[in-house]
């Protein structure tokens, strides 16, 4: 087995480096945020860092980069209060990645990429109307990670669009019926499949 000290790490070149500690973590949830700007602007950005936080109250997190390096989403988030988070599937995979390119403010991802943006009631945020698992969430709080710059978003979950043929008897949605994708890395994206599910573990069982 290979040995790699972090000070080898540092050594490598950006991307190199960037993908090899991306994957240490393994497979992540692989979505779409939507927002939108104070002026009415729909934005739309693929993020790799969605994070269950809490089911009572529901709590849903990501982490958003440096604002030097992805400043639309969360300034958008900021000045609305409202976002949604949206799984991505195999049909619109390509366009998802797109909306990581660095597009400028004043450009509207949802049109850049070819994607529908669908809004909901009073939801001042876009959905994605090609996701067949989506959730809209109110801004609760941004914690600031010092030691990289990034941001720790918080939203609580308001509303869920939601196929119900998904939806299992005790509330577990069967992802690999929708066909969310994972990610791994900074550009792979993998089909799932369910291996396994096992009851609530308990120490005499």
């Amino acid at each position: 087995m290979k040995h790699i000290s972090i000070d080898t790490i540092k050594t490598w070149e950006r991307f190199y480096r960037a993908n090899f500690i991306n994957c240490l973590s393994g497979f992540k949830s692989a979505s779409l945020v939507g927002t939108v700007n104070a002026e009415g602007q729909s934005n739309l950005a693929v993020f790799s860092s969605i994070v269950h936080l809490g089911s009572d109250p529901a709590l849903i997190g990501f982490i958003n980069r440096p604002l030097a390096a992805a400043p639309h989403t969360i300034n958008n988030i900021k000045a609305t209060g409202v976002y949604t988070i949206n799984h991505i599937h195999p049909s619109f995979v390509a366009k998802a990645h797109q909306s990581s390119a660095k597009y400028a403010v004043d450009i509207n991802e949802f049109d850049a990429v070819n994607l529908e943006a669908q809004f909901i009631n009073s939801i001042k945020a876009p959905f994605v109307g090609e996701s067949f698992i989506k959730y809209a969430l109110e801004l609760s709080e941004i914690v600031p990670i010092k030691q990289n710059n990034t941001f720790l978003v918080i939203g609580a979950v308001t509303d869920v669009l939601i196929d119900d043929k998904l939806m299992e008897e005790d509330g577990f949605i069967a992802l690999e019926k929708a066909g969310s994708m994972s990610c791994l890395g900074i550009d792979a994206y993998y089909k799932t499949e369910l291996f396994e599910r096992f009851g609530y573990a308990r120490p005499d069982i």
